[in-house]
């Protein structure tokens, strides 16, 4: 089945998808994540640590108080879900790669299969990979990091694994948003329409690329680190396939 001709991309109207676009977009600025990013709790309970100014946070592929455990020493668990990160890199490049040349030269049938590549590795190793996560490690993690402070101070206490099990929900939400968009520039016969659904489909692309980036960037140096910290051999051996 030829990526334009998939039945899917009919799922959302123009006008649904340009107002959901619009959303996501806010929904996930870089700024407003590192601002309310409570991965960064450890650091704020640090009377010497330096205080940020709101509207100008940290970087957040520089977290301040971040001491990664090395490979070597993690469970083999953790060290699998390392690995996949890995082979998850790889094809985001491919793909920022695809829109690069979408950006040059529009849709056409040659980016046809690269698109389709993409999107079928994210439904069949991202998804399974994120679902994997939730599944083993997210539930005792996130009841170690509240038993042991690491998390936010307001009324329900936010951890780490809140942060990521929203990115997942995201990045999900925001891979059909552009498979859609790609699919209807295809199939649009207005050239404005085409182009402006084309221009937002990737503006949403790139966010999703930096969204899955920033992903793997916090749990590669930050929860796989905590975890190692809070979670012993025995549990996960469990979470073993």
């Amino acid at each position: 089945m030829n990526y334009a001709d998939d039945p899917q991309t009919a799922e959302y109207s123009r006008t649904q998808i340009l107002k959901y676009s619009n959303t996501q977009t806010n929904m996930i600025e870089l700024k407003v994540i590192n601002k309310i990013d409570p991965m960064k709790g450890r650091a704020e309970r640090q009377t010497e640590q330096e205080e940020f100014s709101p509207m100008s946070p940290p970087d957040a592929y520089t977290p301040p108080n971040v001491d990664p455990v090395p490979f070597a020493e993690i469970h083999p668990f953790l060290q699998q879900l390392v690995e996949e990160h890995k082979s998850y890199i790889k094809e985001l490049e491919a793909f920022e790669e695809t829109l690069i040349y979408i950006q040059q030269t529009g849709v056409d049938r040659t980016v046809d299969g690269k698109l389709r590549q993409f999107f079928e590795f994210f439904d069949n190793q991202i998804v399974k990979h994120n679902q994997k996560e939730e599944k083993h490690l997210f539930p005792l993690l996130n009841q170690r990091l509240i038993e042991n402070g690491e998390h936010g101070h307001g009324h329900d206490p936010v951890t780490a694994v809140d942060m990521l099990e929203d990115d997942h929900v995201k990045t999900l939400q925001l891979a059909a948003v552009v498979f859609n968009f790609f699919g209807m520039a295809m199939r649009l016969p207005d050239l404005n329409s085409r182009l402006m659904v084309l221009d937002a489909g990737l503006e949403q692309g790139k966010v999703l690329t930096e969204l899955l980036r920033l992903h793997i960037f916090r749990e590669d140096n930050i929860v796989f680190s905590l975890a190692h910290k809070f979670i012993t051999k025995a549990e996960f051996d469990e979470m073993m396939d």
